[in-house]
């Protein structure tokens, strides 16, 4: 049977179609799988593939930039993965970039996922190795969740054997729970430390403002806690006072032998007495006694107005007050 031009016709234009459409299909795959265009291959060395196959997924950085073009076991802790790295993504990669094997999403398949350096390096050239590092893998987080279900369920049995027995009124959670009295008792003495904190509160409140009283007034107490040096001084005062205490009290028994004496018209009282010139004498002491009081007397009037005894006389003369009033 003889065909017509157009039956010739078609069939050209389905062969050309055709042609085009294997082309076309030939020219995607092979750019899919870094066949056509400009190429390099660069290495990284694992201790474990996971799975990963000829023709997988290369990115960088999250950009699909080649495949997978070889797996090489060297022994059994090293294994080599030849990567095929389009040129004009190779240009971006620094030597200290790190290799890592992962899944496209949870069940997908594996592809390796190339990481930049953190710090500056040289540019990655043709034939160089990376290093790598794992990442944790599907299975593991399975198995890990598998792990975590299980000590999950053993918890939540523990929980419910505490639960029963609280619920029993066992142990001590259990009878706060049942035991109204027990938990009365607690509630008393939880209110009893509470009224304890608050009196010992005060207590260092008070403390406190005796404390800021004494540093801030002008007393001997103030005296004593802030300047050392009249600190020392009024000991030494005190010191004196005491000698001169044990000195009167043998004035005073000394005394009392010459009155003694005086009655019984010896010793030299008697004789001062009766002696009109030792009189004069005596009463020339007597005069400058009293001027000695005087100036006794001036002498304290300054001591009341000096800064160190001025709270202390203040003190005196309002105890004295109160004692008239009570009178």
């Amino acid at each position: 049977m003889k065909r017509t031009n157009s039956q010739k016709f078609n069939l050209g234009l389905f062969v050309f179609i055709s042609t085009i459409l294997l082309i076309a299909a030939l020219y995607f795959i092979g750019k899919k799988q870094n066949i056509i265009g400009k190429t390099s291959k660069i290495i990284a060395v694992f201790n474990n593939v996971n799975g990963l196959l000829l023709g997988n997924n290369v990115r960088y950085s999250g950009i699909n930039t080649g495949t997978v073009k070889e797996i090489e076991m060297k022994n059994d802790t090293t294994i080599f993965v030849v990567m095929i790295i389009e040129d004009k993504m190779l240009k971006h990669m620094k030597k200290n970039a790190l290799a890592a094997i992962n899944s496209d999403g949870l069940v997908g398949s594996m592809v390796i996922n190339i990481i930049p350096g953190k710090e500056s390096a040289e540019p990655l050239m043709p034939g160089d190795t990376i290093q790598s590092f794992m990442k944790v893998s599907s299975s593991d987080m399975l198995s890990t969740l598998s792990v975590t279900n299980k000590n999950a369920a053993l918890l939540t049995a523990d929980l419910l054997k505490i639960t029963k027995e609280i619920n029993k009124g066992k142990g001590t959670v259990g009878k706060l729970v049942k035991d109204s009295a027990m938990a009365a008792n607690l509630e008393e003495t939880v209110r009893n430390l509470n009224r304890s904190s608050a009196d010992a509160s005060m207590a260092i409140k008070n403390l406190n403002n005796m404390i800021t009283s004494a540093k801030n007034d002008h007393n001997v107490t103030s005296v004593l806690l802030n300047d050392s040096i009249a600190a020392v001084k009024i000991r030494s005062i005190i010191d004196h006072l005491d000698q001169s205490g044990i000195k009167i009290d043998s004035v005073v028994t000394n005394l009392n032998d010459v009155i003694t004496d005086y009655k019984n018209g010896k010793g030299v009282l008697n004789t001062v007495v009766n002696d009109s010139i030792m009189a004069d004498d005596v009463e020339e002491i007597i005069k400058n006694i009293k001027e000695g009081s005087v100036l006794l007397n001036e002498n304290m009037e300054a001591l009341k107005h000096n800064f160190m005894f001025r709270g202390y006389f203040k003190k005196m003369e309002k105890e004295e007050q109160k004692t008239k009033k009570i009178k």
